[in-house]
């Protein structure tokens, strides 16, 4: 990947007070649906070892869109974030990262890094619209997790 490296420290309104909080590269594996919940979960698995995995819940919407990109299956037209996409592309934007910088009231905030000849931007977004672009992107964009957040959404402890 060229560009900003992924793994620095965000410079975004969710970002962490202490620049050196350990970042984990993650990736979306699986779209869940339990059923009465009216709520898919979107899980993501951390690429190295331990490989923990947190499930976050998104809307029904959303939920199908993120479903859609990562079985890379076609619709007949473009869906919002395959537009979005296509726009970035037009305009030589470049998407870094999906950082996941905080757990607030039980929500996960989260930020998009872009770069551009205008220069580089960190914009807040929900986590599922982060992963729904980032799984449309190529080369595929990164999401990377502050630690205490993967910690805190896998209810497991650091490896």
């Amino acid at each position: 990947m060229t560009g900003p490296d992924p793994l620095a420290a965000p410079t975004g309104s969710g970002a962490p007070a202490d620049p050196a909080s350990i970042w984990r590269v993650a990736t979306v594996v699986r779209v869940e649906m339990h059923l009465p919940s009216q709520y898919p979960l979107v899980v993501l698995q951390e690429v190295v070892p331990p490989q923990r995995q947190a499930r976050i819940p998104v809307g029904l919407p959303e939920g199908t869109a993120i479903a859609y990109a990562l079985s890379r299956r076609p619709t007949p037209r473009p869906l919002t974030h395959q537009l979005f996409s296509d726009v970035l592309d037009r305009h030589g934007v470049s998407v870094e990262a999906v950082r996941l910088t905080a757990v607030v009231e039980g929500n996960v905030v989260a930020e998009l890094e872009t770069s551009s000849r205008a220069g580089r931007h960190v914009v807040p977004c929900r986590p599922s619209d982060g992963f729904a672009l980032a799984l449309r992107r190529q080369p595929p964009v990164p999401i990377v997790v502050a630690d205490w957040v993967l910690t805190e959404l896998s209810g497991s402890q650091p490896g």
